[in-house]
């Protein structure tokens, strides 16, 4: 039982440097992806960069979520790690929410953007 518990410990660290690495690369490559074609205006530019970061961001979030709950769930289940766990995913879903408000314009529940 205690290597099943060191696996998933393992698996979850893993996940939250996954989530990490998405967020940097997917910054990187919205920055540079910013840069071209320079053609473009530069506020068609910068609305294109917030987009692509913005989705990064949720991607890793939701990673790093993962992550946290394979550590808190299988590794230490003790009421005050559900507790944080509870918290950390009220916040990040908080945070997914209003990045995916700002990159569509509407709210996930919402079927298309307001009129």
């Amino acid at each position: 039982m205690e290597s099943f518990t060191e696996i998933m410990g393992g698996i979850g660290l893993a996940l939250d440097g996954v989530g990490v690495l998405i967020v940097a690369l997917g910054t990187a490559v919205a920055l540079v992806r910013s840069l071209f074609p320079r053609t473009d205006p530069f506020a068609a530019r910068y609305t294109r960069l917030r987009q692509e970061m913005g989705r990064a961001i949720l991607l890793g979030l939701e990673v790093l979520i993962a992550g946290d709950i394979i550590r808190s769930v299988v590794v230490n289940p003790t009421l005050l790690n559900i507790a944080v766990l509870g918290l950390l995913v009220l916040v990040r879903t908080f945070l997914s929410m209003t990045l995916q408000l700002e990159i569509e314009g509407h709210w996930p529940w919402q079927r298309g953007a307001p009129e």
